[in-house]
């Protein structure tokens, strides 16, 4: 229980701070590259494009990805499975979650093979006329994955748990036991 309310914490902050702070990111790069472009014929930040592009909206999706499916944002298909019968329905949710899990499984494990390979190349990117690192971005990717992985763990245990129940109301705490 505490382990999932820990992790809940954990997705919370990459969501609202580490989001929060890219969003913030995005508008001030735009804002001054708009200003200093029209106003003061000048590039205050060289590269901003690539850095809005390339750091700061992927770091922004990639800390969102785990809380949003936790908390019911991704799009759910409920107008057919609600007009089954509970165990069917659980079945249903049961089989879908497998899937999910089979190919979010997949999916890490090649993210992970190249942030791994990113990391031993170093991997850079050109911003402006400067050359960054980008593996410390690509490794937010297997972060987010994984995160999605263990929610969607619990998930199949609160059905497994539940099998045949009629459903509960969806909401964002977590409950596990």
């Amino acid at each position: 229980m505490a382990f999932w309310k820990w992790l809940d914490r954990i997705e919370g902050g990459m969501a609202s701070v580490g989001g929060g702070i890219c969003l913030f990111a995005m508008m001030m790069i735009t804002v001054i590259s708009v200003l200093g472009r029209y106003v003061f014929h000048a590039d205050f930040i060289p590269g901003a494009y690539n850095i809005i592009e390339r750091i700061a909206f992927p770091l922004m999706v990639f800390w969102a990805i785990p809380i949003a499916h936790r908390e019911g944002s991704f799009p759910r298909f409920d107008m057919l499975v609600n007009s089954l019968s509970p165990a069917k329905r659980s079945a249903i949710a049961i089989l879908v979650l497998l899937v999910e899990i089979c190919v979010f499984a997949v999916l890490l494990w090649y993210v992970t093979r190249f942030s791994i390979a990113s990391v031993e190349v170093n991997r850079e990117m050109q911003i402006g006329t400067e050359v960054w690192p980008v593996w410390p971005i690509i490794l937010m990717i297997p972060l987010a994955f994984g995160l999605m992985l263990l929610e969607m763990f619990r998930l199949l245990w609160v059905e497994i748990r539940d099998f045949g129940r009629p459903p509960r109301e969806h909401h964002a705490s977590v409950e596990i036991g």
